[in-house]
């Protein structure tokens, strides 16, 4: 069977038919983990056309995954611009699909979801939240408020009438987002084997001076808050802390980044690293980092986050997402508070057993996330939708049933393999 997938990420074309990603984690590894159930895997998402690969992207396209491109645009006015075309493609997608799978929130998928027709089963894996990436300081848009306000309505709905919903969170998408059907909580987007998993917690470092600080994530939007941390790091140099930042990832916000950098004097100890090619790369910079900070104001699970604390790293993040399903409270401060963030970067810093015994505890919830518990939980799900499909499309047209659960049923739940998230039935 083979089944179609939407996805908000944007890609690009060549004339060969095939999809390339700036991001690794975007790259044919993601796409193939369908074809532990499915057969062909047909991905529906935007992507611009190029003579060539741009210079270090990934491929994305291989055995068993094929592109099905949308016409490339950027923002909402672009997508209205195009929307008669992007309707219609997205259109026969929907006719040709066997299987659907719509990771949300997303543009693309949310036009499949309104094409299917009336009991068409679907399968949504809930990556993130638009109550969140809307909110004051994230998105820079005059629109931001209405479309918060919108997204998360639409993506209620669309969880609430799904099947079955995957979420990379334990509990907290499915508590703003929730789906009374089959769900499989706590599957993280992640690529850990176990071999990156480092055996041993960080030493104790006492008398050191100087810390480095990493930060992974993107510039196209400011959600990540990388300006936050930036004003943070020149509140503690500052106070006299000797501190230099690693900044990995790129983006249009990065120029106006360095600006910010060079404004507050933090030209020679903030270095922005770009994309870097491969995740060997970003690992690299996270063993010579001291501490990882993510001061986002939304999350679905952060990737990043985890891969850090599978390094050992201390790490500091937000009260926003999954966030708080990684680490314990005294770890993390309210989204965009500068304040705040700058007095924790000093606590933990100036606490040399703190740090250690932040990185023992990173390192036991890292564990809960390698690839091949995940997977358990992944291919659970996909055999779940496989099989709706199925009997929905076995049965005639006229006896074709609804999507299982509505109205709503009493649930037995099973415990997952690390006694935590896993598989609800209702």
């Amino acid at each position: 069977m083979r089944v179609l997938v939407s996805a908000p990420a944007r890609f690009a074309l060549t004339s060969d038919g095939n999809l390339w990603s700036q991001s690794e984690s975007q790259g044919y590894k993601l796409w193939s983990r369908y074809l532990d159930v499915y057969d062909e895997v047909h991905i529906l998402v935007r992507a611009k056309l190029e003579l060539t690969p741009p210079s270090g992207w990934k491929k994305v396209t291989g055995p068993g995954i094929k592109a099905v491109p949308v016409p490339y645009f950027v923002g909402p006015w672009e997508f209205i611009k195009k929307y008669i075309s992007v309707r219609k493609t997205i259109s026969e997608a929907v006719k040709n699909a066997e299987a659907i799978q719509l990771r949300l929130p997303c543009t693309i998928g949310s036009e499949v979801w309104r094409l299917l027709p009336s009991g068409r089963p679907y399968g949504v894996e809930i990556i993130a939240d638009p109550y969140d990436v809307f909110a004051p300081g994230s998105v820079q848009h005059p629109l931001s408020p209405i479309f918060r306000r919108l997204f998360s309505q639409e993506l209620k709905e669309q969880c609430f009438k799904a099947p079955a919903a995957l979420y990379v969170t334990k509990k907290a998408l499915q508590q703003r987002y929730p789906c009374p059907n089959y769900t499989v909580g706590g599957v993280s987007n992640v690529y850990l084997p176990k071999e990156i998993v480092l055996s041993a917690t960080r030493p104790l470092r006492q008398g050191i001076a100087s810390f480095r600080l990493v930060f992974v994530g993107t510039m196209a939007q400011l959600y990540k808050a990388p300006d936050i941390l930036i004003k943070a790091v020149a509140a503690c140099v500052k106070d006299g802390l000797d501190l230099k930042l690693i900044m990995v990832g790129d983006g249009k916000h990065r120029t106006e980044l360095e600006a910010q950098a060079t404004a507050l004097g933090l030209k020679e100890r903030i270095y922005f690293r770009g994309q870097l090619s491969s995740s060997d790369a970003v690992r690299a910079d996270l063993d010579q980092a001291d501490i990882f900070v993510l001061p986002s104001y939304q999350e679905g699970l952060p990737r990043a986050m985890i891969e850090a604390m599978a390094r050992g790293l201390p790490c500091i993040g937000s009260t926003v997402g999954g966030i708080p399903e990684l680490l314990p409270p005294e770890d993390m401060v309210p989204p965009g508070d500068v304040t705040a963030l700058a007095k924790k970067i000093r606590e933990v810093v100036t606490d040399a057993e703190r740090m250690a015994s932040m990185s023992a505890r990173n390192l036991e919830t890292a564990k809960e996330y390698i690839d091949e518990i995940l997977s358990e939980r992944r291919i659970a799900f996909y055999k779940y939708v496989r099989n709706q499909t199925e009997l929905w499309l076995n049965k005639p047209e006229f006896d074709r049933p609804l999507p299982p659960g509505l109205p709503l049923l009493q649930g037995v739940r099973e415990a997952s393999p690390s006694g935590e998230g896993g598989v609800t039935k209702k």
